[in-house]
């Protein structure tokens, strides 16, 4: 078989940051990674689980809802893939990004989709979690950039 893009990235030199992945017609694949590859430490399945649900409720209900395709976890519990359309610039999405980053650090209350009819594991959740990785995830994004998407980018 063929090997797929995203097992074709050295992720023994990916860091924290936000990428391109792949390009396909008119969907763009971000990448976006909130922990180091092969570092240790990863997203525990509570936080990454709230933070999605606060994640896809933030990008589906803002100004690029009609371009987001699909918000969702990496199974290495690394980061998210974040799917858009194309009409949507790069500096677009990265506000987005930014702009749910910042609400979900800043979340109080209950947490969307947590009720057993609609979540088919409601119980593990981490509101604290989710809240520190948006944190640490913001200071990540400070100065980041649409030319820093490219994995191969240098300063």
């Amino acid at each position: 078989m063929k090997t797929i893009a995203s097992f074709t990235i050295d992720h023994n030199t990916l860091q924290k940051g936000m990428y391109v992945s792949r390009t396909d017609g008119d969907v763009i694949t971000y990448d976006i990674r909130m922990k180091i590859p092969n570092g240790g430490d990863y997203l525990t399945n509570g936080s990454m689980h709230t933070f999605e649900h606060l994640f896809a409720t933030y990008a589906r209900n803002g100004g690029l809802a009609a371009q987001v395709i699909y918000v969702g976890p990496m199974g290495c519990r690394t980061g998210f893939y974040l799917l858009m359309r194309d009409s949507a610039s790069r500096e677009q999405v990265l506000e987005m990004v930014k702009e749910s980053f910042a609400f979900i650090a800043q979340f109080e209350g209950e947490i969307p989709g947590t009720k057993p009819v609609e979540c088919g594991n409601y119980r593990e959740h981490d509101l604290p979690g989710a809240k520190a990785v948006a944190a640490d995830m913001l200071q990540v994004l400070a100065n980041w950039s649409a030319a820093k998407m490219d994995y191969d980018y240098e300063e």
